[in-house]
């Protein structure tokens, strides 16, 4: 079982309410740390997690963690999809997110819904295509999380999670353990509302499960086909499975 980490050290809050408080918090400049923080690899990625699911020609999708709804509109705009549905527990994500989509056509397609990712409120077997890009480590249970995911997908559907890993070769496992350790929560500290959130988000992804530990768990929960795909010398890694 992974170390449980939370963003602030001192709360009584458990790490859902501890995440959502944070997620809100950084939200107007969350998309522009992102480019910084990834060196813009991080959308490079995400064409890769928009082509995997395009290939299904799935009608129904939902992206989970979908934050500021950068790749629910990317679905919206670059797939055949009728619907797709952006799930965020964090509130000022999802106000960022519906701005983004104000006025614009695909605003008919496209629906932003705040909800728990442990406790989805949609019927079983509801969606082709599910998805989640950098937010499966902040689920406070992890299987239980995943499981639910495996409810509301339907059989044969397809699940494709995008988060970031851990380099085992040299010389990247050490430059990214560098990168994380003092670069990251640098950067977080001076242009982030939050002190501690970039800090966070490098602890967090250095004591998740990642590469075959995470296969296994998907496989534990029921996902067939499951397979990992790292990028980018392993800082992060594509998961691709199916019901």
């Amino acid at each position: 079982m992974e170390k449980k980490i939370t963003p602030y050290k001192d709360s009584s809050e458990g790490k859902k309410k501890q995440v959502e408080q944070m997620f809100d918090t950084i939200s107007e400049n969350y998309d522009g740390l992102n480019r910084i923080i990834s060196l813009g690899s991080d959308i490079k990625w995400r064409k890769k997690v928009i082509k995997m699911v395009a290939d299904k020609n799935p009608k129904i999708i939902l992206d989970i963690a979908t934050g500021t709804g950068d790749l629910a509109i990317q679905f919206a705009e670059k797939t055949s999809a009728e619907k797709i549905v952006g799930l965020d527990l964090s509130e000022g994500m999802l106000s960022v997110a519906r701005k983004k989509v104000f006025g614009k056509p695909i605003s008919e397609k496209i629906e932003f819904v705040q909800a728990d990712s442990e406790a989805l409120p949609f019927e079983d077997n509801t969606f082709d295509a599910i998805t989640v890009s950098f937010g499966i480590r902040n689920f406070e249970n992890l299987e239980k999380g995943l499981a639910e995911i495996f409810r509301v997908l339907k059989k044969g559907g397809v699940f494709v999670v995008l988060e970031t890993s851990v380099p085992t070769k040299f010389p990247f496992k050490q430059g990214y353990h560098f990168y994380s350790k003092t670069i990251l929560p640098l950067v977080g500290k001076l242009f982030s509302k939050d002190k501690v959130a970039y800090k966070y988000l490098s602890e967090s992804a250095s004591v998740f499960p990642y590469g075959e530990m995470l296969n296994n768990i998907l496989r534990k929960i029921g996902f067939n086909e499951v397979k990992n795909i790292p990028q980018t010398f392993g800082v992060a890694t594509i998961y691709n499975a199916t019901k």
